[in-house]
C-alpha cells in the first residue's frame, strides 16, 4: 500500500522568521546591523544585513575559526612555535609586535589575534596553517561557503582593504555563531580577555562593550578608513545569548553604543525559550509491519523560539504524522512534522523525527498488519 502523506510535507528545519515587537528595534546611525538569538536563529532587528561591505578586522572571526580547527585536528598544538616572516613583522596597521628572531607560540599567536587585533599575528597564524596567506585565504573561502556564508569573500587573514574582500551583517552573525558553537571552550577562554601583554608592550582589547557591559563575552572589533568602525558582539543572560553585528559606525564609540541598544532592546523586550529538547519524547506514532507497534517522535535537535516577551503563551501546535507508517524505520527518519502557529500565522514548521530504530516484524506480523492495512 502506497504511504499517504496527512497533511505533512518533508520540511527541512528553517530559521524561524522574527515576528513584529510591540516596540519597534531602535533606529541606529550605521551603514548595516543585524541582532540574532543564538539558540534559535531567529532575526530579531536587521538593517541592510544582505548588503556588501568590508569587514576589516571582523576578518580575524574566520581566521580564529580557521586556526581553531586545525588545532582540533591535531594540525597544530597552541604551544608549537612558530616562525615570523618578514611579511608578518611587517604588516601594517594594529600588531602584537611579533619580531623575526624572537619565538612565539600559536598560543601567543591568538592572544595577539583576538585581543589585540594584530595583523602580524594573523599573517602569522595563517602562515603556520596554510604555509602562505594566498593558500589561506582560499582555505577561508572554502569554510565560508561549508557555513552558508554566501556573500563573503575573503582576500586575507587581516582585514586589510581589498576590492574582493568584503561580507555581510547576515554572513558575519553565521560566523562568529558557528565560532561561539563549534569551538566553545576557545571562545570563552580568550574573546572575554581585556588585555593582552606581549614584547612587554600591553594593549587593551578594543571591545568596549567588555567593560561597559558584564553579560558581553566576545566578539571582535573592526576598523579601517572604508569598512568605518565595526562590532560583532554577543552577551549572555542566563540562558540567552544574542549576536549583535554593527558596520560603519562613525566612531568607536558610537560602535560601542550602537551595539549595546541592540543587545538591551533585544534582551528587554524578547525571550528565548526551549520548546523541546533534542531526543524529547513529543507523540507515539503507530507503526506498521514492525517489530514495535509504536515509535517515538522528537525533533531532530534542541527546539528554541525567539520572540515578543508574553506571545509563547498564544502560540499553538499541531502535529501530522506519515500514515502508514511501516517498518523498517531508521532513528533519525523523518515521520511528522508540528507546526507552530501565532495569530493565526505559521511562524515554524519543524520536521519530526523517530528516536528509535524499528525493524521489520516477523512473517505472521506482517500479515496481520497487511490485512488491517486492507480494512483501513
Amino acid at each position: 500500500m502506497p504511504q499517504k502523506l496527512i497533511t505533512f510535507i518533508a520540511l527541512v528545519l528553517l530559521p524561524l522568521t522574527s515576528l513584529a515587537a510591540d516596540v519597534p528595534p531602535p533606529s541606529l546611525d550605521v551603514n548595516a546591523y543585524l541582532l540574532r538569538d543564538f539558540n534559535s536563529d531567529t532575526t530579531i532587528a536587521a538593517h541592510n544585513s544582505e548588503a556588501k561591505l568590508k569587514p576589516a578586522s571582523l576578518t580575524k572571526i574566520m581566521t580564529a575559526y580557521i586556526v581553531f580547527d586545525a588545532l582540533k585536528e591535531g594540525h597544530l598544538t597552541l604551544d608549537k612555535t612558530v616562525p615570523v616572516s618578514k611579511k608578518a613583522w611587517q604588516a601594517e596597521g594594529s600588531r602584537m609586535f611579533i619580531e623575526p628572531l624572537k619565538k612565539v607560540t600559536v598560543d601567543e599567536l591568538l592572544h595577539g589575534l583576538i585581543i589585540q587585533s594584530g595583523n602580524d599575528a594573523a599573517i602569522a597564524l595563517a602562515e603556520a596553517v596554510a604555509g602562505s596567506e594566498e593558500q589561506f585565504a582560499i582555505m577561508m573561502n572554502q569554510q565560508a561557503k561549508r557555513l552558508g556564508m554566501r556573500q563573503s569573500h575573503y582576500m586575507n587573514a587581516t582585514g586589510l582593504p581589498d576590492d574582493n574582500h568584503y561580507t555581510t551583517a547576515s554572513d558575519l552573525a553565521l560566523m562568529a555563531e558557528a565560532l561561539i558553537r563549534d569551538f566553545p571552550k576557545d571562545y570563552d577562554r580568550l574573546y572575554k580577555q581585556k588585555e593582552y601583554t606581549y614584547n612587554k608592550i600591553t594593549q587593551l582589547n578594543r571591545n568596549r562593550l567588555l567593560w561597559l557591559d558584564s553579560n558581553v563575552d566576545g566578539v571582535k572589533t573592526g576598523h579601517t578608513e572604508a569598512a568605518g568602525y565595526c562590532l560583532v558582539s554577543s552577551a549572555k543572560r542566563d540562558k540567552t545569548r544574542l549576536i549583535a553585528i554593527v558596520l560603519g559606525a562613525k566612531s568607536e564609540s558610537m560602535r560601542a553604543s550602537e551595539s549595546q541598544r541592540l543587545l538591551n532592546y533585544g534582551f528587554q523586550f524578547y525571550e528565548s525559550i526551549l520548546v523541546y529538547r533534542r531526543a524529547q519524547a513529543i507523540s507515539k506514532i503507530q507503526v506498521y509491519k514492525g517489530s514495535e507497534k509504536t515509535v517515538t517522535a522528537s525533533v531532530p535537535e534542541d527546539l528554541y523560539f525567539s520572540l515578543p516577551k508574553g506571545d509563547y503563551a498564544q502560540v499553538k501546535a499541531t502535529m501530522t504524522a506519515k500514515q502508514p507508517l511501516i517498518a523498517p524505520i531508521k532513528a533519525g527518519q523523518i515521520i511528522g512534522k508540528m507546526t507552530f502557529t501565532l495569530d493565526n500565522k505559521v511562524i515554524r514548521e519543524q520536521t519530526l523525527v523517530a528516536t528509535t530504530t524499528v525493524s521489520e516484524a516477523g512473517f505472521f506480523g506482517k500479515i496481520i498488519d497487511s490485512i488491517k492495512l486492507l480494512i483501513k
